[in-house]
């Protein structure tokens, strides 16, 4: 009798190798733009030891300073995640720095009753935006951008000129700081990282957050499976438009005045910090740490060249052009792989 032999397996062509299943991964750009900002960092640390880089105000300083970036970026995110867009969200915290300083410094209004009547105009305009792209099938782009000029147009309504806010209760609210031994943080750091927190838990841990995932992955497929897509559209956007409120509201407090030119091009930097962040444009992936990641990397930008000294301002635009450019290629990539 013959002995049957038995050549080796070859190894199937079919499996993932490490680089597919690498660039496949979700975590991937999330964790690329933590490893820039630290290396940023560490380049400043290096490049400025002798200038106070390296003191922890410095670094708190980067959520004092952006703390109203965040929040707004927050409210972008949700809506890219379910594969819409927001282009109303500058024009949105514009107008309630305007209606802020309105009804605090020319009519008298207490604060507190402000706070909940801009935040509630704030929802209600994202709302009234969701509900016209759900039902009347118009795409994301056009309606936010009828509301960039609706809300920037009702600003100048309001007035054309700047209202300096003068309101004992907006000062010490704005000059109030949380001691944290090594440094402090502002009520507007404290603010944006508290939303944070709960975009982070609702996006992750709810139905909600599902739906959201799974309507920006594939929304055919999400109606197949039954998910209620009307009202997460309408629910995401409701939530983009009271997070521009309440950026608007922090950034109200940060520069104690209402302008009608107030955050101008602020929804692109909301966009660019949540692409940054590794969040796709097509939507379905992405995270909300990956956006807190984004807008620190923009704002340690700003911080290096103030450092710099020597450098223009526009040179923080053309950086966060270039970087914008690099993530959009790296997504590129990463969809072209799961295709294949």
């Amino acid at each position: 009798m013959s002995a049957t032999t038995q050549s080796p397996t070859a190894p199937d062509s079919r499996a993932p190798s490490k680089a597919r299943r690498l660039l496949g991964d979700q975590r991937l750009p999330v964790a690329a733009t933590a490893l820039l900002f630290l290396v940023m960092y560490g380049v400043g640390l290096s490049r400025y030891q002798y200038y106070g880089f390296a003191e922890p105000q410095v670094f708190l300083n980067l959520f004092i300073d952006n703390g109203y970036l965040l929040v707004a970026a927050v409210g972008a995110t949700f809506v890219i995640l379910s594969g819409g867009i927001d282009l109303s969200v500058g024009s949105m915290m514009g107008f309630t720095t305007m209606f802020t300083a309105w009804l605090v410094e020319r009519q008298g209004v207490p604060l507190p009753l402000v706070i909940p009547m801009a935040l509630g105009v704030g929802a209600f305009g994202g709302f009234l935006m969701g509900y016209v792209i759900q039902n009347f099938e118009i795409q994301p782009f056009i309606v936010t951008l009828a509301g960039l000029f609706l809300f920037r147009g009702l600003c100048l309504v309001i007035s054309k000129e700047s209202i300096s806010i003068s309101d004992a209760s907006v000062s010490s609210m704005a000059d109030a700081q949380v001691s944290l031994g090594v440094g402090f943080l502002s009520i507007g750091a404290i603010v944006a990282l508290v939303v944070l927190a709960v975009a982070f838990y609702v996006l992750h841990y709810t139905r909600f957050g599902r739906r959201v995932y799974a309507i920006g992955g594939n929304e055919h497929s999400a109606m197949l499976m039954g998910l209620p897509q009307g009202g997460t559209k309408i629910a995401v956007y409701t939530v983009s438009g009271f997070c521009s409120a309440l950026a608007g509201l922090l950034f109200t407090l940060y520069i104690q005045s209402g302008d009608p030119l107030h955050a101008t091009g602020m929804e692109l930097d909301a966009i660019a910090a949540v692409v940054i962040g590794g969040t796709l444009l097509t939507g379905g992936s992405g995270y909300v740490l990956g956006t807190l990641f984004g807008v620190l990397v923009l704002g340690l930008i700003k911080s290096i060249i103030q450092f710099e000294g020597t450098l223009s301002s526009w040179w923080t635009k053309i950086a966060t052009g270039v970087l914008l450019c690099v993530f959009i290629l790296v997504q590129r990539i990463m969809t072209a792989r799961k295709r294949t």
